[in-house]
């Protein structure tokens, strides 16, 4: 198992390329989405602002500052001059990122000097969201091409920025978005659900607590896919945007427990001890602050996303020490998980890193929990699968065990057959009337003294052979103790003693020793306890007479009174 020693290295392998991937500069910071990336200018909103004065006034704009930076509060973004733009007279579509504010404003100035705006609160901006979660506006076509955009942001909780992705596009590209990002949710959405049918199956019949763990996983990712692709908005166009985000955050945090919870399942050592009870105290501190940024806000909103992104690290961190024992434990399954989950965990810890500041905004990056959760899903079935085969040949393995100790439980070694205590209890309650045969070899002590008692053993084998021979199939054969055996079978298929007695005569003994046997034999019903103790005494007195009438003979017993 050497593969399992390496996935923090795959980890830290991922995470490095995926930093140099999504850390582009400002201006190609959006290349990802639709249409032309439009590089912005802010600054704050002040007493008596106009849009016609802040057209008329880009010195007051600052180009080069972190949006980041500038907290809290109400904001005016320009776009760059739009006349640079190709085919810009096509372009009537605006589309931005959705973030947390009140209320987002459009101008665009025309070259004639007109402006037009439009605003959307949050109901507003849920109508005209797109799949994706990107707010977009309509241009008037009939005004012909603006020259200029401007936002005025209302109520900017500025967390990630406060407008992000600024794109200017033409009706075909936008709908192409919304088809490509369909195409995504929906692929995903299928993925989710056939995955959840295929486990809540498997755990039907296997019943393993992780199939659980991970239909709770993906039944949060499903959820969290339905809010954050904007198809919540679509179903609900009431519902207030910064109330989606909302349910963003709380599935998100949903997801992370339910992953945590699997990952441990995952692992049978990691159930028990010191790890799982940290790890359960991991995932409520997660779970307080991710719900509480979720309860709360807009309430303190920088301070409860601090909590967020503190709880999602804890989350992070908290996998550490189930891949640490997973490894110290040699778990034939680490290799898989830490394919399948290598993805999920870079691209959550670039959100965090993005979350506060350290690599930049980028729509891929903000979806990208759809897009590692897909691959995870595809590998981690495969994991599962494996895990199960590996179970399912430790159950095979377990009951081939259990059935050969029960079968040691019932048989005499020495001969093959039940022993007493077996034999009794599968003779009780058979239906129908039951023919018993008690049978007891003639002076075995002499075989014993002749032979030794190796040679005897093997007579007892080549009697219980010859028994075997003689009885059907559906017959009860027995070592009673010594050189005692019994043979019960259905009336309807019983064999005449003297069968038995001719086969062995027949049969060729060690140094062709004859041996002999007495045989005593009765019938009647075998329902319990009592039947047997009077069947049993009836065949055994029978056998008796057998053997003094001189042994090598059988004996019936008369009937029941």
């Amino acid at each position: 198992m050497r593969r399992a020693g390496h996935p923090l290295l795959l980890l830290a392998f991922l995470l490095a390329a995926a930093i140099g991937l999504f850390a582009p500069p400002a201006r190609a910071q959006s290349a990802a989405v639709t249409g032309v990336s439009l590089p912005v200018c802010v600054t704050r909103v002040a007493a008596n602002d106009k849009p016609e004065a802040m057209f008329a006034a880009p010195a007051r704009f600052d180009c080069t500052v972190s949006q980041t930076s500038l907290h809290q509060g109400n904001f005016w973004v320009l776009s760059q001059p739009l006349t640079t733009i190709p085919d810009r007279a096509q372009r009537e579509r605006v589309r931005i990122a959705s973030l947390w504010q009140d209320r987002v404003t459009l101008y665009a100035l025309y070259p004639d000097g007109r402006i037009r705006g439009e605003s959307y609160d949050g109901h507003a901006a849920t109508r005209h969201l797109q799949l994706g979660g990107m707010i977009q506006w309509r241009l008037d076509p009939r005004l012909g091409a603006p020259v200029r955009l401007l936002w005025r942001v209302d109520g900017s909780a500025n967390l990630r920025g406060i407008l992000n992705a600024p794109t200017f596009t033409t009706a075909a590209e936008a709908s192409r978005a919304n088809i490509t990002m369909a195409a995504i949710y929906s692929g995903f959405a299928g993925l989710c659900l056939a995955l959840l049918i295929y486990n809540l199956a498997m755990w039907g019949a296997l019943r393993h607590r992780f199939q659980l763990a991970y239909c709770a996983m993906v039944s949060s990712l499903l959820l969290y896919a339905f809010t954050s692709s904007g198809g919540l908005a679509w179903a609900f166009p009431g519902i207030l945007n910064n109330d989606r985000l909302r349910l963003n955050y709380l599935l998100l945090a949903a997801a992370a427990a339910t992953a945590l919870m699997f990952a441990r399942a995952f692992f049978p050592p990691i159930a028990e001890g010191r790890i799982s009870r940290a790890a359960n105290w991991l995932t409520a501190l997660g779970l307080c602050g991710m719900t509480a940024f979720a309860l709360l806000a807009p309430w303190q909103i920088v301070l409860l996303d601090g909590f967020y992104n503190a709880s999602f690290a804890i989350f992070l961190v908290a996998v550490v020490p189930i891949v640490a024992r997973a490894r110290a434990e040699r778990s034939a399954h680490l290799w898989l998980f830490a394919i399948a989950w290598a993805a999920p965990l870079v691209f959550a810890a670039l959100r965090l890193l993005a979350n506060i500041s350290v690599v930049r905004w980028n729509f891929w990056l903000d979806n990208s929990t759809i897009l590692a959760m897909a691959f995870e899903a595809v590998v981690s079935t495969l994991a599962i699968a494996y895990r199960i085969r590996l179970l399912s040949v430790e159950r095979d393995e377990a009951i081939k065990r259990e059935v050969i100790a029960a079968r040691l439980a019932d048989t005499d070694p020495l001969t093959g057959l039940l022993n007493r205590r077996a034999f009794l209890r599968q003779a009780f309650g058979r239906p129908g009337e039951q023919v018993l045969i008690l049978t007891d070899l003639d002076h075995f002590k002499q075989v014993n003294e002749t032979l030794g008692h190796d040679g005897g053993d093997e007579v007892l084998r080549l009697f219980a052979r010859v028994l075997r021979q003689s009885a059907p199939n559906s017959a009860l054969i027995a070592r009673m103790g010594g050189e005692e055996f019994a043979l019960l079978c259905h009336a309807n298929q019983a064999i005449a003693p003297d069968a038995v007695l001719e086969r062995l005569r027949a049969a060729r003994m060690p140094f062709d020793l004859t041996v002999t046997t007495s045989i005593g034999a009765c019938s009647g019903p075998l329902a319990n306890e009592s039947d047997w103790k009077a069947m049993y005494r009836r065949a055994d007195q029978a056998l008796f007479d057998a053997k003094q009438a001189g042994r090598d003979r059988a004996r019936y017993a008369a009937l029941a009174a």
